[in-house]
């Protein structure tokens, strides 16, 4: 019997994959950021390197396909094509939220298949800031073994919480949670926001608790207070489905967030990345590498041979764009010279821009 847990997956999902569920007026703030062109490139864009190395781990791209799924038995097939696209082009991948295989060990299989199919991969496993307290240091080695994780991924969607009927909204003692797991644990920890955005103070904070590396999941892709406006409104919660509407576009833009979280830890960015032009403003801001999910999940559903048909047109894009704007290769990128308009800037506290 499938629990309320696994249903809940396998329904997100399948509405990321259905209906429109990104930011309506709100942009990620990438089209802000300008790259300054150089004409005389002096490089060889057949010799571009674009190999980067992430907590330990080297990734032949900055890149990673951000947490999408797992589960449900549903979730089997679409993890297994996300895993071999990652493992074939030598990117790395994050499971969706463990807690379902916590409930019901039963659905382990949906995200040990990750690794069965991802080797070499670097993997990350996931597990959500309300859940850490009831699952202890103990739960939580439990989800790294489950998936030979390189890293744990601590996601932070207490939005997300707030909106559901089901949610956990109590929050605190988080923090100290996770400065207890960084300590114990031996595996990395990423801190990973869920489409709301890190702050400059958090960003402190989570540095100061010891975390290994920080995941922006600002606004401007994937809205889950958006997503549960659909389960909502499936469910005739009227309450909740207001709920979400008020706060769909709600959070930190992700250029914004990327600023706003250099506090001398990797920094992922992710929300709203949708090209390779994406991912070469993410570094140039500071970023370690990107990350994205939603446009994968239709193709994932089609299995493995569409996805890598996604992904050459994305690198081809950031090659290109590393020619025109002479940056050979991506460790580089952060020293390359951009530009933010006046109002983004005044979004962003003096500390972060320096």
């Amino acid at each position: 019997m499938i629990n309320t847990t696994s249903r809940r997956k396998i329904e997100h999902l399948k509405l990321c994959a259905e209906s429109p569920v990104e930011s309506r007026n709100v942009s990620a703030g990438f089209e802000d950021v300008t790259l300054i062109h150089r004409a005389l490139p002096e490089l060889n864009m057949d010799k571009l390197d674009l190999s980067v190395d992430l907590l330990g781990k080297r990734l032949k791209a900055p890149f990673l396909i951000a947490s999408i799924t797992g589960g449900h038995p549903d979730t089997i097939s679409v993890n297994s094509a996300l895993a071999a696209a990652a493992e074939e082009l030598g990117v790395g991948i994050g499971v969706g939220s463990q807690r379902a295989a916590i409930d019901d060990p039963a659905q382990e299989e949906s995200f040990k298949v990750v690794r069965e199919k991802a080797p070499n991969a670097f993997v990350y496993g996931n597990v959500g800031a309300a859940q850490i307290r009831e699952y202890g240091i103990d739960g939580v080695e439990k989800l790294v073994e489950m998936i030979d994780a390189d890293a744990l991924a601590i996601h932070l969607n207490f939005l997300q919480e707030a909106i559901q009927p089901e949610g956990d909204r109590d929050a605190t003692g988080c923090l100290d949670m996770i400065r207890e797991i960084c300590s114990a644990l031996g595996t990395p920890v990423i801190i990973k926001e869920t489409g709301a955005g890190i702050s400059r103070e958090d960003a402190i904070l989570l540095q100061k608790a010891g975390v290994s590396a920080i995941d922006v999941g600002g606004a401007g892709g994937t809205s889950w207070a958006g997503v549960e406006v659909y389960r909502a409104r499936e469910s005739g919660d009227s309450a909740s489905e207001n709920l979400g509407e008020l706060f769909w576009d709600f959070g930190i833009p992700t250029v914004a967030s990327i600023i706003e979280s250099r506090v001398s830890l990797p920094i992922i960015a992710t929300g709203g990345v949708r090209t390779g032009l994406d991912i070469a403003k993410s570094i140039a801001l500071g970023a370690n590498a990107a990350s994205a999910a939603l446009p994968f999940v239709g193709p994932a559903l089609e299995g493995k041979n569409r996805l890598s048909v996604s992904f050459p047109a994305c690198w081809m894009s950031s090659e290109l764009r590393c020619f025109y704007v002479a940056v050979q290769t991506y460790r580089t990128c952060a020293m390359h010279p951009w530009s933010l308009p006046a109002g983004l800037l005044n979004t962003c506290g003096n500390e972060a821009l320096t």
